[in-house]
């Protein structure tokens, strides 16, 4: 492997290709450290490292704060991150399985995807100036952000709309020209780099809790940390077996001739991933559960008491709510497959190219078999979804283990630093083999996520 990384330094478009994505990712940085005019990033930095590990409240902040790469606890211009872009390509994506013209767009080819591409850059311009005001109104509350804000007023959340929806959008500039001219997805790129620049926390974390330090001592025992790390182990190798794991379904292609052109019989295979929605439902469900919980938990009218009980049952670290967790998960497991994949469309495709599977009847029957296939290996894909997703809040709230370190042993986090690793690790070695050199695995090639 170790030959295979210093084989890309060989290859004049690849090596160009990698230190164009780490002069973006440079610039990225600089985005998340900059800070906002107006904030006091020492008040904010703060407030959220002494919320950062307990309550809902304090979780999302230090959720926020993860996924921005530091920039939202700095008070930074790069504070809403990528995710409103993330957020305008998830409504793009289910508004194109029920809208027939962005459906007809979506099968057009290049065309049609640059027009998609543009109507999810307008609906991020939308969303940034819509949380900016959120954020910046939030920033204000005394009672949340004690002096967080130097200047509060109309003229700070202008300026501080402004800022943050300028950052978002030179993020996702930069994530479209790694895309173009760099290393894999961009997007993904950039969040897997803002997760990862909290590793070094973690890592501080981590030593502290074994060996202490500063006058902190160590609160757990070395068999406790052999447990972590070969824990740590073998939650990575699960997450790259789910995140690699397909079906294969066999396809027949009969012998068949178009004009001149006589094309033989084949036998391939259509994979089916097992974890086909990705970090899709872990993203859905912790929102969807810690927004009304905490709404809930902040009612104080005494006629309303029995609502506030109920918030403070579904906080983070009770049954009731892995219990929730769980069934969200894997129903938005099952509806993101319901939203995506389209069983009769494949069928008719196979149909209409000569293809189809052994035992099955073309059309109808195959988008049945392939429905009820793709539903089975779903169940299983969702279930290990669940147990990655649930593990670091096990962790957290039953061991004791600080949220910086837990963070990494399951969840969004590992799984979106997981599948942009494997897919930026799979484009550099298409083109190492490419060029006749060996790729990162002597025994066989790496599949993408999308393989």
């Amino acid at each position: 492997m170790l030959s295979a990384f210093s084989n890309t330094f060989k290859i004049p478009e690849l090596r160009n290709r990698i230190f164009f994505t780490l002069g973006m990712l440079f610039i990225c940085r600089i985005v998340a450290m900059v800070p906002m005019p107006g904030v006091d990033a020492v008040a904010l930095q703060r407030v959220v490292e002494a919320q950062a590990g307990g309550g809902i409240g304090g979780t999302f902040m230090g959720f926020v704060d993860l996924f921005s790469g530091g920039a939202f606890g700095q008070g930074a211009v790069g504070a809403l991150s990528i995710w409103p872009y993330i957020s305008a390509s998830i409504i793009i994506q289910l508004m194109t399985a029920v809208i027939p013209t962005l459906e007809r767009l979506a099968r057009e080819g290049d065309t049609g995807r640059q027009k998609i591409n543009q109507y999810t850059r307008y609906l991020t311009l939308v969303i940034c100036l819509f949380q900016g005001y959120v954020l910046a109104a939030t920033l204000e509350r005394g009672d949340i952000f004690p002096d967080a804000v130097i200047n509060p007023g109309m003229a700070f959340r202008s300026l501080a709309v402004l800022t943050m929806t300028s950052g978002t959008m030179l993020l996702m500039w930069l994530g479209e020209q790694i895309t173009e001219r760099g290393l894999g997805n961009g997007i993904s790129v950039v969040i897997m780099v803002n997760i990862i620049s909290r590793l070094p926390i973690a890592m501080v974390q981590f030593y502290i809790m074994f060996f202490g330090a500063g006058g902190i001592t160590a609160q757990h025992s070395v068999f406790e940390m052999i447990f972590l790390v070969v824990l740590g182990f073998t939650v990575v190798s699960g997450t790259v077996m789910l995140t690699q794991g397909v079906r294969k379904v066999q396809i027949h292609t009969a012998r068949r001739t178009v004009g001149r052109k006589v094309y033989s019989a084949q036998n391939t295979f259509m994979p089916l991933r097992v974890n086909y929605s990705g970090v899709m439902p872990i993203i859905f469900a912790g929102p969807l559960i810690a927004f009304p919980a905490a709404l809930l938990r902040n009612i104080t009218q005494e006629r309303f008491s029995v609502l506030q009980r109920i918030g403070m049952a579904i906080q983070q670290g009770t049954t009731l709510y892995y219990l929730l967790f769980g069934i969200l998960i894997l129903f938005f497991s099952f509806f993101w497959v319901a939203t995506q994949f389209n069983a009769m469309r494949i069928a008719d495709d196979l149909k209409r190219s000569g293809g189809y599977v052994p035992g099955i009847r073309p059309g109808r029957a195959t988008a049945e078999y392939l429905d009820q296939t793709m539903t089975r290996v779903t169940l299983i894909g969702a279930l290990g979804l669940l147990i990655i997703a649930i593990l670091p809040e096990l962790l957290q709230y039953q061991l004791g283990i600080p949220a910086e370190v837990a963070a990494f042993m399951g969840g969004t986090s590992l799984l979106i630093v997981v599948g942009v690793a494997l897919d930026t690790m799979r484009f550099m070695e298409s083109h190492l083999l490419m060029r006749n050199y060996d790729g990162f695995l002597k025994h066989g090639r790496m599949r993408g996520r999308r393989g």
